[in-house]
């Protein structure tokens, strides 16, 4: 092809080349061949609906269900579709039996659950748990082992024909027809065998990297508790008790600063210095406030109280408060104490949630010598370094994956 191609771009025209090309680049188009693919497998893959590789496609219970307590049948919704699994925590309400037996949708080994209204392309398989539906919730009885359509369905090429076909003005969703037309490129089954399997091993990884990053954040998280009780304590190089821990308010020891930085007049700022923002590390522009590391604290907003240790020569927006430790206190053993915190007592405002240091500041604490605060703050931040270390595989292994839906599925 690439010979025949040179050949043309010789003999012809600009145009005709152009032309040329134009043709080409549709043929590859039309082709539903994937860009990467397992040796031994040829051939176009077949073009089927969602309602032709489906027993069944519905959705959960019309009208408002009737709520018990300790029935074990949960009532799910959208959000409950978390990571692949049916998610059930301390705000998910249970019904009684004959709720469950009377919407019992018939789901099987074969089950994937979706979220269609609102939050739309949640996705889970259903694994034998006594749920009951909501109407937020979509399923598909698929006729063969669904592991492969799982992924098919994490797709963007299926996720943004979703998102086309959404109606609604206020609350977005899907209706039932759009999922049953919905065209989709298959292979053959040892294909797609041998793809879900493959996916499954990268899913399995993300699994377990979650999975120790809870365990560490967990465990950092009793020990924090166990450390600024003072149920556990350091002891100084000579094996000697520190003294004891002096009780003073944050005020006492933290301070506040103000910024005044506005996300819309740093657009077009490029440059080396990092800015936080609400979420974390917003951009990189092309100067700092701050020369030694800090703490910021979300004050206005979606996340208020979310905290963040800054490194130095670095900013933060003005819907955040930038926290330092006074003379004789380790930054980070400020930022920790800070995390021990419950900040949602001292939330105001219901439409804009607000937190103002002049209330915090008065929160009593337990502050211990400069040594013990070393102490407390290295062992606490070689925790931070593990779970930071996960967060950041967690992330490469979820962009290796998102690469491969896209290239192993057409």
């Amino acid at each position: 092809m690439l010979l025949l191609v040179a050949y043309f771009q010789k003999i012809t025209s600009i145009h005709t080349q152009k032309h040329l090309t134009q043709l080409i680049n549709k043929m590859k188009k039309q082709t539903n061949i994937p860009t990467l693919r397992f040796p031994k497998f040829k051939g176009e893959w077949e073009k089927k609906t969602l309602g032709e590789v489906t027993s069944k496609i519905g959705d959960g219970l019309h009208g408002t269900p009737i709520y018990s307590s300790n029935t074990g049948f949960y009532f799910i919704n959208g959000n409950n579709l978390i990571n692949g699994v049916i998610c059930i925590n301390e705000n998910t309400k249970e019904v009684d039996y004959d709720i469950f037996k009377g919407n019992d949708k018939s789901l099987n080994d074969n089950t994937i659950l979706m979220s269609i209204n609102g939050t739309i392309g949640n996705l889970a398989k259903y694994i034998g748990e006594k749920v009951t539906l909501g109407t937020s919730i979509a399923y598909f009885n698929f006729k063969e082992n669904n592991n492969f359509y799982y992924f098919l369905l994490q797709t963007d090429k299926v996720q943004n024909y979703f998102i086309a076909e959404l109606t609604g003005s206020t609350i977005k969703n899907l209706s039932l027809k759009t999922l049953r037309e919905a065209e989709l490129n298959l292979p053959t089954l040892p294909e797609q065998q041998k793809i879900a399997s493959f996916l499954s091993l990268v899913d399995k990884k993300i699994t377990q990297l979650n999975q120790k990053k809870k365990l560490l954040q967990a465990y950092k998280k009793g020990l924090m508790q166990k450390l600024f009780s003072q149920e556990l304590r350091f002891k100084d190089e000579n094996g000697n008790e520190f003294e004891e821990w002096e009780i003073k308010t944050l005020g006492e020891v933290a301070e506040k600063k103000s910024s005044n930085i506005a996300a819309n007049k740093i657009e077009n700022n490029f440059g080396d210095y990092i800015i936080y923002g609400a979420s974390g590390v917003l951009k990189k522009v092309d100067f700092y406030m701050e020369e030694a590391d800090y703490i910021s604290i979300v004050k206005d907003g979606a996340g208020v109280g979310r905290l963040f240790y800054c490194l130095g020569k670095s900013s933060v927006l003005g819907t955040m408060e930038i926290i330092k430790p006074k003379t004789g206190i380790n930054t980070y053993f400020i930022y920790c104490l800070l995390n021990n915190i419950d900040f949602v007592k001292y939330v105001t405002g219901s439409t804009i949630p607000h937190i103002y240091f002049k209330n915090y500041s008065n929160e009593i604490c337990g502050i211990p010598c400069l040594a013990e605060q070393n102490k407390i703050a290295n062992f606490l931040s070689i925790l931070d370094e593990k779970i930071n270390h996960c967060s950041k595989e967690i992330a490469i292994n979820e962009t290796f994956k998102k690469g491969l839906l896209q290239q192993l599925f057409c």
